[in-house]
Parts: structure tokens; C-alpha cells; sequence
């Protein structure tokens, strides 16, 4: 019996397992101290009532033998798919309602999607990146090369020409590092993917946080169609980070190596997955309600003022970031130079305030720190005027 080796390959931690044991080592230590978490990207606030609703009837529909309900589709049911098919249409973007798979969050099909693809696929991905996006390839024994982000090109790596990739990771707005591809940078990726046969996995998991005139679906540049798959989230656009639902879109025009990408995930779906819960389902299909998006929205807004608050005191302290407009991120540079792990137990010690270090999500997150606008807002006000008072005070 032997073990898969490539596990070998990764990092010993998880990035936000080691941000945990540092965290709670010290709350064990300092039972007295109040620390504020602007770590993880969590939500605080509530569900919308419409969705809370909505779930209620579905659990409900459980308690009776003519409603109840037992394994879904691994697809996702019709009344779901066809709401995400008529939100694409208010973006002005075609995705038929067949072409939408139902998950249980984008995390999960990010890492997943592989298993329809060869070993010896070449993976591109930005770096800084999402840890999920390198492990799950790195388990599967993949080559990975890396699209440098940083401070001059606004960490929004382009590729490069003399690179060939086969599947390229793509996350706009971005975790970590805030920034969102126009859709001039994105039409450059797609030319890039077309010349390349290669397949672009597009997790738009913070699109609800746009603010600016910039794409929310990749489909809504020209030639997706023929070389994207897209992968979204409900935990960020509507609180499901612990109900779980996502929803992955595949164009059944994708094709590559002479298969039909749509019809291999869903062979892959089907023997893997058993689908979403009713009231789940119910519940998700309630956020695309005309009353849930008004819903939605004034939590999103709620969030987007945190972030407001938080790169309002990094602008009057003079501190480079990105992020905060686009994004509940904001990615910032590290005072005096210092390391991010360095900052991270400094900001722990002397502000009782917990963020994540930049270094954990590649090595040009090196000297960056990223904080979340997902706290409660008393909370994270007294974060930002400890986060200040710190600052003001290296920076001297």
C-alpha cells in the first residue's frame, strides 16, 4: 500500500491553520485581552431575512411526506439553476440554466475541478495566490508556474508570452491582494488561453463587492465562452460561509483534447457528489429574488464601509495597499520593511489585533499583510484606531 507522495510536496500547514494556532496559543496566554480577528475572510452578519425564509419553508417541506425530499441532483435543482441563469441576464450575459452546476462552495470546486484534467497539465497561476488554487494541483502532482503580482504591475500579473500553460487560475476581484482585472486585462488572458488550447478557471467569488465599470462574469468578454469555466460563491455575496452553496458555470461549446469539458465534470459530479440540500437550495435561490438582492446589498454595503474604514487610516497614514474599493480586502505593505509574519505577531502583541500574513500566499506576498473588512463594525474600528495608534509609532 503506498501513500501519494506528492502530499510531500506541500507545505506542512495550511496558511489559515498556522494564523488559528498562533491566535488561539495567545488568547490561551492573555485570557484578559480583547482580540479583534480581521484574519479570515468570515462573515459577521446575519443571513437576509428573505433567505432565512426561504430556508425555513424548505426545511419545513422536510416534515411532510408529499414535499419531503431526498438526494438532489448532482447538478442542482431547476428553480436554482434558472435564478443564477437569470442573474447572468442582468449583466447583460448569456449562461443557460443547463450550463450551471449547484456546489457547496467555491473553495471546493476550485480544488476539484482538476480531477477532470491530466497530471502532466501545466498550471499558471498569480502569485500572490489563493492556497487552494496551488495545493490541490501540487496533491495532484501538476508543474505550476507562477504570474509574478506586485507593487508595479498593481498585483495584477499578466502572463507571459513565452510561458505555455494548459489550465490557468484567474481570481478578480482578487484574494488576496484586492485588485480586479479590466476587461481589456482579461481579453489578454482569454487571447492568451486561446493561443495556449488551455482552459481558464475564473473564481469570482468577491464579485458582489464591485464597485468600479469592470467585468462580473468573464463571459462578458469576447471568447470565454470558448476557453473559460467559471466558479462562484454564495459565502461572500450572502453570508453562506457556513450554509455552503456555490455554483460552477460551464459552457457546453468547451471542448479540449477532443472531450467535451461540460459533460466530463458532470460525469465527475455525478460520481462524487450528492448534491446540495433542499433548503439550502431554497434558500439560494432566495438571494437572486428581486427582495434578496436588495437584501444582500445592504450587507455587502455594510462590509464595504468596514473597508472604508479600514484604507481610510492606511491613506492618512501614507501606507501603500491595494484593494478596499472592489474587495473586502486590503493587502498592505508591511511598515519599516518588516516580514509579514514579523508584523502578524507584532500587530498580535502590542494591538491584539489579528491579520494574515502576505508570505503565506506565495513568496511575492513577502513584506504584505492583508486585513478583511468582514468584522463587525464596532469591532472593526476599534481594530483600525489600535491598527493607527501602532503604526503611528513605527513609523516616527
Amino acid at each position: 500500500m503506498k501513500i501519494n507522495k506528492n502530499f510531500d510536496n506541500l507545505v506542512p500547514n495550511y496558511l489559515f491553520a498556522d494564523v488559528a494556532k498562533k491566535t488561539n496559543d495567545y488568547i490561551k496566554a492573555h485570557p484578559d485581552k480583547k482580540v479583534i480577528k480581521l484574519g479570515i475572510g468570515d462573515v459577521t452578519l446575519p443571513l437576509a431575512p428573505v433567505v432565512i425564509e426561504a430556508m425555513k419553508n424548505g426545511t419545513e417541506d422536510l416534515a411532510h411526506k408529499d414535499t419531503f425530499k431526498g438526494y438532489p441532483d448532482c447538478d442542482g435543482y431547476d428553480f436554482l439553476r434558472e435564478a443564477i441563469s437569470g442573474y447572468y441576464k442582468t449583466l447583460g450575459v448569456t449562461v443557460a440554466a443547463d450550463e450551471i452546476f449547484v456546489s457547496d462552495g467555491a473553495k471546493s470546486d476550485c480544488g476539484n475541478i482538476g480531477d477532470i484534467f491530466d497530471k502532466d497539465n501545466t498550471v499558471l497561476v498569480t502569485d500572490p495566490v489563493y492556497p487552494v488554487y496551488v495545493d490541490s494541483n501540487i496533491m495532484a502532482g501538476r508543474k505550476i508556474v507562477y504570474a509574478g503580482s506586485n507593487k508595479e504591475n498593481g498585483f495584477a500579473a499578466m502572463p507571459d508570452d513565452s510561458v505555455k500553460a494548459d489550465i490557468i487560475y484567474l481570481c478578480s476581484p482578487n484574494n488576496p491582494t484586492g485588485s480586479a482585472y479590466t476587461a481589456e486585462q482579461i481579453k489578454v488572458l482569454i487571447d492568451y488561453a486561446l493561443k495556449n488550447v488551455a482552459v481558464i478557471i475564473y473564481d469570482c467569488s468577491y464579485v458582489a463587492f464591485i464597485t468600479e465599470d469592470l467585468p462580473r462574469s468573464i463571459f462578458a468578454v469576447e471568447g470565454a465562452h470558448k476557453c473559460a469555466v467559471e466558479i462562484c460563491s454564495l459565502s461572500k455575496t450572502a453570508g453562506f460561509t457556513g450554509t455552503r452553496c456555490g455554483y460552477t458555470v460551464i459552457p457546453k461549446e468547451l471542448e479540449r483534447d477532443g472531450h467535451n469539458i461540460y459533460s466530463a465534470w458532470y460525469r465527475r459530479q455525478a460520481t462524487k457528489f450528492n448534491g446540495v440540500s433542499w433548503p439550502v437550495q431554497c434558500a439560494a435561490a432566495a438571494v437572486f429574488s428581486q427582495e434578496g438582492q436588495k437584501q444582500i446589498k445592504e450587507n455587502i454595503s455594510y462590509y464595504q464601509e468596514n473597508a472604508k474604514i479600514i484604507s481610510s487610516a492606511l491613506d492618512e497614514l501614507g501606507i501603500y495597499y491595494t484593494g478596499g474599493k472592489n474587495s473586502p480586502y486590503i493587502w498592505l505593505k508591511c511598515p519599516n520593511n518588516m516580514g509579514s509574519w514579523e508584523f502578524f505577531d507584532l500587530l498580535l502583541n502590542e494591538a491584539n489585533v489579528v491579520g494574515t500574513p502576505g508570505e503565506g500566499f506565495g513568496a511575492n506576498g513577502a513584506g504584505y499583510f492583508r486585513l478583511t473588512s468582514f468584522g463587525d463594525r464596532n469591532n472593526t474600528i476599534e481594530a483600525v484606531d489600535r491598527l493607527k495608534k501602532l503604526l503611528t509609532k513605527l513609523l516616527k
